[in-house]
């Protein structure tokens, strides 16, 4: 009697064998580690913190440009400073609230020049590693046009993800005083409605945002087809990570400290947790089954054989080696004939 031959397999290789969602989620995270995720995750985190200041500085431009035509709001606003912070340190706010009104310009200005900067390299940083992910390596293109385009690229990504945070906010801000103004604000079912109905708007606009993301932004053509499927996993876990976000802005907004130290951690693991998401959805897609044959960098042709007879021709001996070969011909002919001659 035989021995049963026992399975080579480890636990993981026969769970993998046994379903195949957890195969492709093993695929994935070997496609993401092997392609330096975390790496391009960090420099994406790098230029949207980068970015931050020069956003600052535009917001700072524009409610510039704001103030200086409404004296009244620019005096009720120092009213307001002047009541809430008291003494010498509130003299100074108003100070610095007429400087930046003053020079709005330079600031808007050099807040432009940064943020185009800073958005640049976070496009560029953001596109190489989604190609990367699709085990395609960068390709050349031309300077000026590829910057054009990564502003353009840039616009309309800034535009999808205001549509899409703004859909957020409404159904948890607008949308409760919405209710309120109905006379439903107290009623459970209208609020579970507004909830859900919020809830199904962000997803949409989250599944069109990461539909236009995993097919337009890699630096390879990418059909839509094979992007559905990971745009609706991206949809899901972005809203996930969005109403996590909400509810944390809600557990520290109740002191000044931490509105303000807390608001600005929490921003950074956010941008890095978005962007490892993001990075890890498209090793997702590009490891489907359906494109694993296209996630493949093609292997380059050979280069052709040609197969030339070679000869080579010895060439002839300079005038110094032929002269002397003569004298040694002509001495070795003396010594001969001497040798041999009669007696």
């Amino acid at each position: 009697m035989t021995a049963p031959v026992k399975s080579e397999k480890n636990l993981v290789d026969r769970l993998r064998a046994k379903y195949r969602w957890l195969d492709h989620l093993v695929r994935a995270g070997g496609r993401y580690v092997e392609r330096y995720g975390d790496h391009y995750a960090a420099a994406i985190t790098y230029y949207s913190v980068l970015s931050l200041i020069p956003m600052l500085m535009l917001g700072f431009s524009i409610a510039g440009y704001v103030l200086a035509g409404n004296t009244e709001l620019l005096d009720k606003i120092k009213d307001g400073i002047t009541t809430a912070v008291p003494g010498e340190f509130g003299g100074e706010l108003n100070k610095a609230i007429t400087g930046f009104i003053g020079a709005r310009n330079s600031v808007g200005i050099f807040g432009l020049l940064a943020a185009a900067y800073s958005g640049l390299g976070w496009m560029t940083s953001l596109r190489d590693a989604l190609t990367a992910q699709w085990t395609r390596s960068r390709p050349e293109l031309p300077f000026f046009a590829t910057i054009l385009k990564d502003l353009l690229v840039l616009l309309c990504l800034g535009l999808a993800l205001l549509v899409s945070f703004g859909i957020t906010a409404a159904g948890s801000v607008v949308g409760p005083v919405l209710l309120d103004l109905v006379g439903l604000a107290d009623t459970g079912w209208a609020t579970a409605l507004l909830t859900i109905g919020s809830v199904l708007l962000g997803l949409l606009a989250n599944w069109l945002v990461f539909l236009w993301v995993l097919t337009s932004l890699p630096r390879y053509h990418v059909g839509v087809r094979s992007a559905m499927r990971g745009a609706v996993a991206g949809a899901v876990g972005f809203e996930l990570l969005k109403q996590i976000g909400s509810i944390y802005i809600g557990l520290i907004k109740g002191s000044p400290t931490s509105t303000v130290f807390g608001s600005v951690l929490g921003l950074l693991v956010f941008v890095n947790l978005v962007s490892r998401f993001l990075v890890f959805i498209t090793a997702w897609t590009a490891t489907a089954t359906e494109n694993l044959a296209r996630s493949t960098e093609p292997e380059p042709e050979p280069l052709p054989v040609f197969l030339r007879p070679t000869v080579r021709v010895g060439g002839s001996p300079d005038v110094t080696a032929a002269a002397g070969l003569l004298g040694v011909g002509a001495l070795a002919g003396v010594v001969l004939s001497r040798l041999f001659r009669r007696p």
